[in-house]
């Protein structure tokens, strides 16, 4: 933008802003103009777009900022008339929307003027994603049950409410315990099962054990594991689903580490991403190998899951993490790698999220090299898929665990041989 402004004659410098400010009007216009109750168009939008950069031009201008609240003011009471006259819409629709949105136009205009360009775009392809796409957001609404709403409600309080308040200050032997840091990953625990147990809400659960399986896995592949062995012990015919959804949600504890890794240690990926990509290659061609030769089919039955954002389960993996973060940092001082990886194969066993993410902590804090960290993921999911094969066959029986255990194997055989690659090279 500064680069044509500077090619234009001065008496056209504010040019560009007006077109832009005039392109959010339209776009924002061109999705209301579909809408046969709505009182305001392309033209209407494109205009009040173009009101609300004279408005902020004016009073930069003349040292009058109450020209910008005066026209929003007008805007919205123009609007408000409007509907006023003829309020009788063709669906019931009162007009707020078209009211709110034309308002929101003119403070875009206003936005673009004092050079926040690219933020009022971002926000004007945003309203007009919300416009457009009425329908599919009214089902979704529709569709939320109490339950739901819950959730969605409880995880803003973890990380909308509690995390602010806590102190982002380590304390404790090694200053390995950040109230702030600690709670920073339950709310991310929290909202990659959110994320998961939402999109089985809207998928729904009869979209196949494929879908299922990878849906179950976001939202926790343990309690995956464990509900579809009872299904196979239950029946038979139950046997080719169980195993794969079993596979698929355990590959999805790969993907969700990777991501986990992302957002907590950037540094660790290069090391960490080729382990967890062989173990996904591996599963994936076990997985595929799984569905071609027990052809799963019949109707899947519910995979009942617990609400991800429950403040019981978020205090609890708060507990444990924090604990598992203290024993790592102590062992590691004390015995060096080899107490980690003790801890990592015990804390492995039940959950490797906790291990997972302490052990990225301890990289932040400069007392775990990259390698090290990576040792210690890889344990922990070996241990992990061992405690899933012994619950397999222990609650689904021989006949299922075998299959299951198959599929989890060639998973843990995958990120071996990517982890012995990446040793030989780096020795």
């Amino acid at each position: 933008m500064n680069e044509l402004i500077a090619w234009l004659p001065p008496e056209l410098a504010s040019l560009p802003r007006y077109v832009v400010a005039m392109a959010i009007g339209l776009l924002m216009g061109l999705e209301r103009e579909r809408n046969p109750a709505a009182k305001a168009g392309l033209r209407t939008f494109a205009l009040t777009a173009l009101l609300g950069a004279l408005a902020a031009h004016l009073a930069a201008a003349l040292g009058a900022s109450w020209l910008i609240a005066a026209g929003l003011l007008l805007v919205g009471g123009m609007m408000i008339a409007a509907y006023l006259h003829a309020p009788q819409q063709a669906d019931g629709d009162p007009g707020t929307t078209t009211v709110a949105a034309l308002m929101l136009c003119y403070g875009l205009g206003v936005l673009v003027w004092h050079d926040e360009i690219q933020l009022a775009v971002m926000l004007g392809i945003t309203a007009t994603l919300l416009l457009y796409f009425k329908p599919e957001l009214r089902g979704i609404s529709e569709h939320l049950t109490r339950r739901d709403l819950l959730s969605v409600l409880q995880f803003a309080v973890l990380s909308l409410i509690i995390l602010p308040l806590l102190p982002n200050r380590n304390y404790g032997p090694y200053g390995a315990i950040n109230p702030y840091q600690i709670w920073w990953m339950v709310v991310l625990i929290a909202g990659v099962g959110l994320a998961g147990y939402a999109a089985l809400r809207l998928v729904g659960q009869q979209r196949g054990a494929a879908v299922l399986g990878l849906l179950g896995g976001l939202v926790s592949s343990t309690a995956t594991t464990l509900a579809f062995s009872r299904h196979a012990r239950a029946s038979r015919e139950m046997l080719p689903v169980a195993v794969i959804v079993i596979v698929l949600a355990n590959l999805v504890v790969l993907v969700r580490l990777g991501v986990l890794a992302a957002v907590v240690a950037p540094t660790v990926l290069p090391q960490l991403l080729p382990v967890l990509v062989g173990g996904l290659i591996a599963g994936g061609l076990g997985a595929a190998y799984g569905v071609r030769r027990l052809q799963p089919h019949g109707e899947l039955p519910p995979l009942a899951m617990g609400n991800p954002t429950e403040l019981r389960p978020a205090l609890g993996f708060g507990l444990m993490y924090g604990v598992v973060l203290l024993a790592a940092a102590w062992l590691s001082d004390w015995m060096g790698p080899r107490g980690l990886y003790t801890v990592a194969l015990i804390s492995g066993l039940t959950d490797v999220d906790a291990i997972t993410l302490s052990s990225l902590r301890l990289h932040n804090l400069d007392k775990l090299s990259v390698a090290v960290v990576v040792n210690v993921i890889v344990l922990a999911l070996l241990a992990n898929l061992v405690f899933k094969s012994i619950l397999t066959f222990t609650i689904g029986g021989w006949q299922m665990a075998r299959h299951a255990i198959a599929g989890m194997g060639t998973v843990g055989v995958g990120m071996v041989a990517a982890w012995a690659i990446i040793r030989g090279f780096s020795a």
